[in-house]
């Protein structure tokens, strides 16, 4: 599936960048999607997120349901996009110029880039926290010194996998998968003492505002944070690949373990107030201290290779974003510079800052709103289109697909602009000009029931699809009808 160094099948570099994939390099089925979605989503992180959707004040069963509803629908929209990779053979940044354009498409791309290496960053704090206060517990040492030998370490995990590639990151996740699919399952059988049932279903049922609020969460924190990257792993399948088993395979892949790992992780917050408050500083790290000593260690491997899993699929979509933009660097220096700064931007968090849960609300919701919009138009010009991408011609703003499509940047725009003014991020403090425009549509102002419930994200997931589907069909009907360009002479 890419270009190695010398013959031998074990040492791998891919040298495919935000190119076509040849059809000579494209092979296996759609299950093999399975893998890398899986190993990218099992995580014991999922545990962390009943604590955040049980802050809602959410009853157990609005969560169970809000959470499974945001978890497949979220993931659905990821094996949606997913179609692109099969029809187009490029990164999903590259597919979507169809819709912005060649040029038009850097905005969205920005957008891409600026998530996945947030993603990334993030996933990299939660392994060093956790890594470090399971070594505190031990006695291996504590404070600074444990934190600099952590965040180096799933850095550069992270970074080998990033810079490797394809073929390395599907190998690496499909043990990933074996390996904490395994021990998370011991995990669960270990904390399921802690589980007080009487005192889970105890708590009210609260306001539908609420219930969205949390349903609006897991939507941002499950696949909304992938859609993005969604065709990067399917463009290497077979044109004729079942559309049906990319989508299905997608889904089930990246949806079935953080299912199970919230429903467990909603009864474990629910079942102690003091578990619930300690995940929102260290949410890894802290589902460590219920557990017997003997599996300490174990959990450090579950955690940080989960957190791993996750962290190199992001580091490879934020390299390939980072190229969609007009970098000119190989695909692995591309990963390099990303690295780099994903760790500036751990060392900051790790080192100097406060609780971890508001400003990660913060980062997922300010993000979720422009990536919304961007998934509804990516999503409702993928439905529009009847045939598969003229692959030249997404890198020549002479083709097609043009320069500039200002239709599809101006619903991007307004879903977002709508989008900040109807959420709001009151414990984040750099975050507090949001929910601009809740008094004005009378839901109450930043201090009413709807401020919590942060819907400008289904607003502008709504406003790219519906408006694309109203404003664009004439254009994807004309680049579908216009004759394929004699020559492959791409510039950007």
């Amino acid at each position: 599936m890419s270009s190695q160094v010398g013959e031998s099948r074990t040492v791998v570099l891919e040298t495919n960048g935000i190119n076509v994939i040849s059809d000579a390099e494209r092979k296996g089925r759609p299950r093999d999607l399975f893998w890398p979605w899986f190993g990218a989503n099992v995580s014991v992180f999922g545990l962390g997120y009943g604590a955040f959707v049980l802050a809602f004040k959410v009853s157990f069963w609005q969560a169970a349901v809000a959470g499974v509803i945001g978890i497949v629908v979220s993931f659905l929209l990821c094996g949606l996009v997913a179609i692109a990779g099969k029809r187009g053979s490029a990164p999903t940044m590259i597919l979507s110029r169809a819709a912005f354009g060649v040029r038009g498409n850097k905005l969205p791309s920005l957008i891409s880039w600026v998530l996945t290496v947030g993603w990334e960053t993030v996933l990299v704090i939660l392994a060093t926290l956790a890594a470090a206060t399971v070594f505190e517990r031990l006695g291996w040492g504590t404070g600074t010194p444990v934190k600099v030998i952590a965040i180096l370490v799933v850095t550069a995990l992270t970074i080998a996998g990033g810079v490797a590639g394809f073929d390395v990151i599907m190998r690496m996740q499909k043990w990933i998968t074996i390996i904490t699919g395994v021990l998370t399952v011991v995990y669960l059988g270990l904390a399921a003492s802690h589980i007080h049932w009487s005192v889970v279903i105890a708590a009210p049922a609260a306001p539908a505002t609420a219930v969205i609020g949390a349903l609006t969460l897991v939507l941002t924190g499950y696949g909304l944070g992938w859609v993005n990257a969604a065709a990067d792993y399917s463009r290497y399948l077979p044109r004729g690949s079942s559309t049906r088993g990319v989508v299905g395979w997608t889904t089930f892949g990246a949806a079935v373990a953080p299912i199970l790992l919230l429903i467990f992780g909603l009864l474990l917050a629910g079942s102690s107030k003091d578990l619930s408050a300690a995940i929102y500083t260290d949410p890894v790290g802290a589902l460590g201290l219920i557990l017997p000593t003997w599996f300490l260690v174990p959990f450090v491997i579950v955690a940080v290779l989960g957190l791993v899993g996750g962290a190199v699929l992001d580091i490879y979509s934020s390299g390939l974003a980072l190229l969609s933009l007009g970098v000119k660097v190989e695909r692995y220096v591309a990963a390099l510079i990303d690295g780099t700064i994903m760790l500036a931007g751990a060392v900051a968090v790790v080192f100097f800052a406060g609780d971890f849960f508001p400003q990660f609300e913060g980062f997922l919701i300010t993000l979720g709103v422009p990536v919304a919009a961007w998934a509804g138009v990516m999503l409702a010009d993928i439905l529009l289109r009847r045939q598969d991408y003229a692959e030249a011609e997404l890198f020549d703003r002479r083709g097609r697909y043009g320069d500039v499509q200002w239709d599809a940047i101006a619903l991007v725009v307004v879903g977002t602009v709508l989008g900040w003014g109807l959420v709001t991020n009151t414990y984040a403090q750099w975050l507090t000009w949001q929910g601009y425009l809740l008094e004005a549509v009378n839901l109450g102002g930043r201090s009413g029931s709807w401020a919590g419930a942060n819907i400008g994200v289904l607003v502008a997931l709504v406003i790219g699809f519906v408006g694309t589907l109203i404003f664009s069909p004439w254009r994807v009907r004309a680049q579908e009808g216009t004759p394929m360009l004699r020559y492959s002479d791409p510039y950007a």
